[in-house]
């Protein structure tokens, strides 16, 4: 039967890709027995037996039992309603909103959280216990009845009975004898006296079978529902277990899985006949190594990770266990005395109720599975393992002094494991955690953690932390896998990862999910987006598993399809070319710039605002008082606002010869500088926060320039007028040519920009991205364009920007992003309905769609390249011309993009040589020049005879 089940198997993964993985794996021995194996995760590697190893295999004569007779045909008809985690998320929800308004009645009254937590903590588990046979069935129901008809009973008869539990005895209460509970849950076995409304919350939920609750998603249910400021949201944020487990699954339950399938029962399949003591034994250590395995999660919550870890666990000792009674009936079964038990799993949780409810989450899971499987449970039902941590994973320290210092601030130490699987805390990272700790606190941490760089979201001194562990010598640790934001492949974050993955002792990414939906949606939330990453030590062969399918992200059993690609996982969680690699380009030094970062509000005035200011001031206002744009007017419209920029004047000067402006500027920004931490923000109230000094320069001679917006779902860019400020929201180029605004709004650029960036908390790029100028524009190649070239790519991209902005000016109902909606629309096929066909003619999209598919196929031309490459092919292309193009800057010759500027800006004297003719508007011939010095070509080696400069000696 074993070799059917693999053989069964190995169909299931013989299915084409688009059909999915089968639920379940029948085997049938005939006219004797059907055994039934299921996963329901949609992944395929996880088939155990259903619903549990007491009950998997099927007899002819139980067949008789409408029950599974009813199993089958469902199995057949609607597999998925066999899916305990539908039903039990519901009993779950229910039971944690009964508690919820316990509790929150309980506060009410004037009680604490903490007593009140741990009260309905013990409540529930005594309702566990009933229903599992541990107490006797229906007799804490039975109380509870009785209670409510004299709830002053309520306290003493709880108390009574929790004190037999704790040591074990008889109970006034119960008028009988119970077993020992112990364990810690019981030593403080206080009551709070009820009113009957609350004693009857209590009685339904102890009517629900409570070998239904889901224990992966009851403690954080739980949480919500103790927690007076989380209870607001009990129900409409949690993971469902789908989700927990696919990343278990990688992380822990695989590399076992190939260690049991391909070495112990290949060993099984040679020995079995000839030597079967050498299979048993075989099967025998395999198991040992399994009871032991010890899983720890540093930032363990409610314990969701622990429990399915544990569960899954549970289930391969299950099989474990069949293959051994195969091959010695019960008296080899009768050697295993160890078994997958809770003190293996170990956790680090900051929130101390988190922490007991986590404990609490890991015996629930655990009794469930033995009673499940008909295991004997002995006194004392619970064990005080003290297996979770209240501490802070990622900070230590000997005390807080008097200012608030934290003394010798270092990491902590953690626990020993095989495996760490988790989901740190998402805060974020600047001042999203300087708002959720505080400086001195970040202070600490920096120190604590140097090699991180401080732009790091915070979720990477996790990561970082067991990749170290990872690599220590003589390390337990095999595999670790982290749930992170999907933002983790942005540029700070990233450094992070690239750093570990290029050390001396190299890590590898084994599976890589950069987008994946986390937490449940709702009518009035959407389901936060996370990345997960699993990794081990080397230089791996991992799987992308990139989202193409998405349905019922709403329900307790979401279903996602996956398309897979392996090869060498980048830290930017790519494969292939690895982008993130590229480096910046000395041809582009000096160029692009996010505009300015203001560090108060009050610089930015209304157009009455400014008309007035403007009136009232002297003439040279006008070059104080400028038009302001920000991130949104670029997709939107234009808001009419404008702003005071008084770079370059100082303090007296502004005072004395534009008092008006001052005086605006005196009351509404110097009040919010003065608070600031930063001394040069307080010093030079009157100046933006961040000015860009060194980049003002390159704007002065021109008349526009190209802007977009650094976060946003379409990837735009347009000219815009020299005389704007932008706001630090707008990332700027300081070119103002057709070609280059051309490229940068080709496909080449657009394929670029995916492979560089990172989401902002959506499924897929196009949904939303950020633009980080560090990573996309500094080191991208432009094409080396002939004269030609240029002009057609210059003409075709003017059109785009003038067709563009006669729309916006003739159609007020029109945004840019709308534009681009309906581009999508319209290359996606999907029908206009006639609203959107008329917009669709107003709006010129199919002109738009034209224009931009020709300047694609002019900037491929322009590189030397089909036009119909993939994406991926783009990408590894530009990859490779950006290495070309740094091994040539290192050589000494660089392609200026704007060699007017950018030679003089670097400490270069240029010579110039003959002209070549061009239609297009603007050309930037070789150049002839000689060394001064240069901060930007420090790196580079200039030689002379170059084919695009020539250097004379300085």
């Amino acid at each position: 039967m074993r070799n059917a089940r693999e053989q069964a198997e190995q169909y299931a993964r013989a299915l084409p890709t688009d059909h999915g993985w089968p639920p379940f794996i029948l085997v049938c021995d005939v006219g004797h027995a059907i055994e039934l194996f299921a996963d329901f995760s949609g992944q395929g590697k996880a088939y155990r037996q259903f619903p549990d190893r007491a009950g998997f295999r099927l007899y002819l004569d139980d067949l008789r039992d409408p029950a599974i007779r009813d199993r089958l045909r469902k199995i057949w008809l609607d597999p998925h309603a066999l899916d305990p985690a539908r039903h039990a998320a519901i009993v779950t929800r229910d039971i944690a909103r009964r508690l919820a308004e316990v509790s929150k009645r309980l506060e009410d009254r004037g009680h604490a959280p903490e007593p009140v937590a741990h009260f309905l903590m013990r409540c529930l588990f005594t309702m566990f216990a009933q229903r599992a046979d541990l107490l006797d069935r229906g007799s804490f129901t039975q109380m509870l009845i009785d209670a409510r008809d004299d709830p002053s009973s309520f306290a003493p008869m709880l108390e009574d009975l929790w004190s037999a539990m704790n040591t074990g005895g008889y109970s006034l209460a119960m008028r009988r004898t119970v077993r020992r509970f112990n364990g810690g849950l019981f030593a403080e076995r206080s009551a709070i006296p009820l009113q009957r409304e609350e004693i009857g919350e209590l009685l339904e939920a102890s009517r629900h079978d409570w070998t239904e609750v889901e224990p992966a998603i009851f403690g954080t249910l739980l949480e919500q529902a103790l927690d007076p400021v989380e209870r607001r949201r009990l129900g409409a944020h949690y993971t469902p277990r789908a989700y927990v487990e696919r990343l278990v699954i990688a992380t822990i339950i695989e590399p076992l899985q190939r260690e049991w399938e391909t070495q112990v029962l290949g060993t099984v399949e040679r020995e079995r006949l000839s030597r079967p003591a050498v299979a048993i034994r075989a099967v025998h250590d395999f198991h040992e190594r399994l009871v032991a395995t010890t899983v720890l999660d540093p930032a363990c919550g409610t314990g969701n990770f622990l429990y399915v870890a544990l569960e899954l666990m549970k289930r391969l000792e299950g099989d474990v266990l069949e293959v051994l009674a195969d091959l010695g009936g019960q008296e080899a079964l009768a050697l295993e005395t160890a078994t997958v038990h809770p003190r293996h799993f170990l956790g680090i949780e900051l929130n101390p109720r988190a922490a007991a409810i986590a404990e609490l989450v890991l015996w629930l899971g655990y009794l469930q599975w033995q009673l499940r499987n008909r295991r004997t449970i002995a006194d004392p039902v619970l064990e005080k393992l003290d297996n979770i941590a209240t501490m802070d994973a990622v900070l230590a320290h000997d005390r807080v002094a008097e200012d608030g210092t934290l003394t010798n601030p270092r990491r902590p130490d953690w626990p020993d494991a095989e495996y760490i699987v988790g989901n740190p805390p998402f805060i974020g990272k600047g001042a999203a955690m300087r708002s959720a700790f505080g400086e001195r606190y970040l202070t600490a941490l920096w120190t604590a953690h140097p090699q991180i760089n401080r732009s790091a979201d915070f979720v990477m001194y996790w990561w970082d932390r067991a990749a170290e562990r990872l690599t220590e010598t003589g390390t337990r640790l095999k595999r670790f896998g982290f749930v992170t934001t999907n933002s983790i492949t942005q540029e700070f974050s990233r450094r992070v990862i690239t750093k570990r993955l290029a050390a001396q002792v190299p890590i590898g990414i084994v599976l890589a999910i950069p987008d994946h939906p986390w937490t449940k949606a709702t009518t009035d939330a959407a389901a936060v987006r996370i990345a997960m990453t699993v990794v081990e030590r080397g230089v791996p062969v991992g799987q992308r598993l990139q989202i193409v399918a998405e349905h019922g992200l709403d329900t307790d059993a979401p279903m996602l399809g996956f398309a897979a690609t392996s090869g060498r996982i980048n830290a930017d969680l790519s494969i292939g070319a690895n982008a993130a690699a590229a480096f910046a380009l000395v041809a582009n030094d000096g160029l692009s710039c996010n505009g300015m970062m203001l560090a108060a509000r009050g610089f930015v005035l209304t157009a009455a605002e400014a008309h007035h200011l403007l009136a009232i001031s002297p003439p040279a206002a006008t070059g104080i008082i400028k038009p302001y744009v920000g991130g949104a007017d670029l997709v939107r419209h234009l808001s009419n606002r404008w702003i005071i920029d008084a770079y370059g004047h100082d303090e007296t000067a502004l005072r004395t010869i534009f008092p008006a402006i001052y005086q605006h500027l005196l009351m509404t920004v110097k009040p919010v500088r003065d608070t600031n931490r930063r001394t040069a923000f307080k010093d030079r109230w009157w100046i933006f926060g961040e000015p860009r000094r060194t980049f003002r320069p390159a704007l002065h001679d021109l008349s526009r320039y190209i802007g977009t917006t650094e976060t946003a779902k379409h990837r735009i860019l347009q000219f815009l007028p020299a005389t704007t400020t932008p706001d630090h929201m707008v990332v700027c180029f300081a070119l103002d040519d057709g070609f280059s605004l051309g490229v940068l709004s080709s496909r080449a650029h657009l394929q670029w920009t995916y492979a560089n960036c990172g989401l902002i908390g959506v499924a897929r790029f196009e949904q939303g991205h950020r633009y980080t100028k560090s990573r996309i524009a500094d080191p991208f190649p432009f094409p080396d364009a002939t004269p030609d070239q240029r002009a057609v790519i210059g003409d075709l991209a003017e059109e785009l920007d003038t067709a563009r902005k006669d729309v916006l000016d003739t159609q007020p109902d029109l945004t840019m992003t709308g534009l681009y909606n309906l581009l999508a629309r319209l290359r996606s096929g999907v029908a206009f309905d006639p609203v959107a066909q008329d917009q669709r003619q107003r709006g010129r999209i199919d002109i738009l769609a034209q224009l931009h598919d020709r300047i694609d196929t002019a900037v491929a031309t322009a590189y030397g390249w089909p036009a119909d490459l993939s994406d991926t092919d783009i990408v590894a292309r530009l990859v490779a011309l950006n290495a070309e193009r740094h091994a040539e800057e290192k050589a000494g010759r660089v392609r200026w993009l704007r060699p007017d500027y950018q030679i003089a800006r670097a400490g270069l004297t240029a010579l110039p040589l003959p002209r070549a003719r061009s239609r297009s508007r603007r050309t930037y011939p070789p150049r002839h020049f000689a060394n001064r010095s240069s901060r930007a070509m420090r790196s580079a080696r200039l030689q002379p005879s170059s084919p695009i400069c020539a250097v004379a000696p300085g």
